[in-house]
């Protein structure tokens, strides 16, 4: 049981909820824009019924949680929230389809059942338990103290690689002006996109009263000079801001492809999907082309083992392991606290920090080992306590000065997925961009009218241009069309926009029609890209 003494060492999980801005209201319906419903519907639904649970017991638990700008924007637009409701009612729609299909299936049968449970419960919740706004829903975690919601760059702009520092600052600024909107205060701390890091990044969040960010471990253990407490306490920069390091112990066990918990047999295998399974005929109505095969969310088998042979999924066996695997994980965090009280002068924190899209989506069973975690490390010890960074520093305000090292989240932990021979080509244009931004700024004061709301739509161009993500899916190989159309069109606008702003010839239908299109960030005021 918790007791009011000083625990031996304290658990920070971190979640990083984060999307590309993808909305086409242009189509009636767009593939790429599922991929913020399935993560509604499999991770931040989840989420949230585990953290309002663990709230109506009374288990004290601590979340930090990044929800990036772009994040927030689709979770609180209207066009994707309506979107949102047709794409659960076809699944809905699936689902009993599949219920009258296996009706004869001892195993099959009553998984399409939990699935038609888990599609409908869903559409009730988002439309009249959270009237479609699950920002709200967070914020009042936020609110009543369980959560601590950070913020990141307004389009998860990799920094070090924008290379200006008025455009670097943009992204900031913007970011921290939606969070005090949504969430009606300032944010804490940051999750920098892709935790990419230079010497001097710091000096940008300062101003914006932001008092944290996160790195990848060797971020600190490299820091300048070396850092006395390892990643198991913040290092404090020149600028005040503080850098907390992942811990790799814990993260091994989650992440391990080899090892990591989401690997058991007895979890649900992602990629077996009906909507690859069935018969073309039987999915055809569900998917967004009927020759181009799309997972729907339905998917009855677990991991098996390494064979394409794979067994029915049992979700009560499933859950078992997800509470034995949250044991062994408090287990080791309990050793871990162990091992370090002794060598600190104070109590250790491990930062733990996930794609929040793992708990749920790929891992299915994220959430309950979650649930789980927190309840054992309420109920059944007293060394090891939740806790987030902010309140971390609250207790701990003095720290070790230094300044740490250029890192990043991703291979290698350097910059090497973001700037290789696939993307490299895209920056020369972002900075090219950024320059006529800052030059659009400078010499257009105080404007109004059509002129301004240009001058705004190309700011908005310009962020969404520099997201971080497309680089990525050039990388990694996966959607890499979309993933250059959409760096090349942003682009495009941008320019059409500069040379019409320079000309004072300003194509009014067209402007309309890419504000209607491009709708991140409405307030958006281009005197961000101005130097001060």
């Amino acid at each position: 049981m918790h007791t009011t003494a000083t625990p031996q060492g304290y658990f920070a999980l971190v979640l990083h909820a984060h999307l590309p801005f993808v909305r086409h209201p242009e189509l009636p319906r767009f593939m790429e824009e599922d991929w913020l419903f399935e993560a509604i519907t499999e991770t931040y639904l989840p989420l949230l019924d585990t953290f309002e649970g663990l709230e109506r017991d009374g288990v004290d638990f601590r979340v930090t949680m990044s929800l990036t700008p772009p994040l927030v924007d689709m979770l609180t637009d209207e066009l994707l929230q309506e979107r949102y409701e047709t794409y659960l009612d076809d699944r809905i729609a699936l689902a009993s389809q599949e219920i009258a299909r296996l009706r004869g299936s001892r195993e099959l049968y009553p998984l399409a059942e939990m699935y038609y449970r888990i599609f409908t419960r869903s559409r009730h919740r988002f439309t009249h338990g959270y009237d479609r706004n699950l920002i709200q829903a967070f914020r009042r975690l936020q609110d009543r103290g369980s959560l601590e919601i950070i913020t990141c760059g307004a389009t998860h702009g990799f920094l070090p690689l924008l290379k200006d520092r008025v455009v670097q600052r943009a992204q900031i600024e913007v970011a921290v002006q939606q969070y005090e909107e949504q969430f009606g205060r300032g944010p804490e701390g940051i999750w920098l996109p892709e935790c990419a890091y230079v010497p001097g990044v710091e000096e940008l969040l300062a101003p914006f009263g932001i008092r944290y960010f996160l790195l990848e471990n060797h971020g600190i253990l490299d820091a300048e000079p070396r850092p006395v407490r390892g990643v198991y306490a913040p290092l404090l920069t020149t600028s005040g801001v503080a850098a907390f390091g992942r811990d790799t112990e814990s993260a091994h066990q989650v992440w391990s492809r080899d090892s990591g918990y989401p690997g058991d047999y007895n979890y649900r295998e992602f990629y077996r999907d009906v909507g690859f399974d069935l018969p073309q005929e039987d999915v055809a109505q569900y998917l967004h082309s009927p020759d181009i095969r799309h997972m729907l969310g339905m998917k009855y088998y677990r991991i098996t083992g390494d064979t394409h042979d794979k067994a029915t999924y049992h979700p009560g066996w499933a859950r078992d392991r997800a509470a034995e695997h949250a044991g062994d994980f408090l287990d080791k965090r309990r050793e871990q606290a162990a091992r370090l009280a002794d060598l600190m002068d104070r109590p250790p924190i491990v930062v733990s920090p996930y794609d929040a899209e793992l708990f749920g989506h790929w891992w299915y069973e994220g959430p309950q080992f979650l649930d789980f975690l927190f309840r054992k490390m309420r109920h059944d010890q007293d060394a090891v306590a939740p806790i987030t960074p902010g309140e971390y520093l609250r207790r701990h305000p003095v720290n070790q000065v230094a300044t740490p090292a250029m890192s990043s989240w991703g291979a290698n932990g350097t910059f090497e997925v973001w700037l290789n021979g696939t993307n490299d080509w895209v920056y020369p244009h972002l900075h090219k961009a950024g320059e006529r931004m800052r030059e659009l700024a400078s010499r257009h004061d105080g404007a109004g009218g059509m002129r301004r709301r240009a001058l705004n739509q190309a700011a908005r161009e310009l962020l969404l241009a520099q997201s971080s993500d497309w680089a990525f899916i050039m990388t990694m190989g996966t959607t890499v069309r979309y993933a250059v159309q959409r760096t090349k069109s942003h682009l495009a606008r941008f320019t059409k926009l500069y040379e019409d702003i320079t000309s004072d010839t300003t194509d009014v239908a067209w402007l309309e029609e890419i504000e209607a299109r491009d709708t991140i960030f409405p307030r958006l005021q281009y005197e961000v890209y101005r130097d001060r």
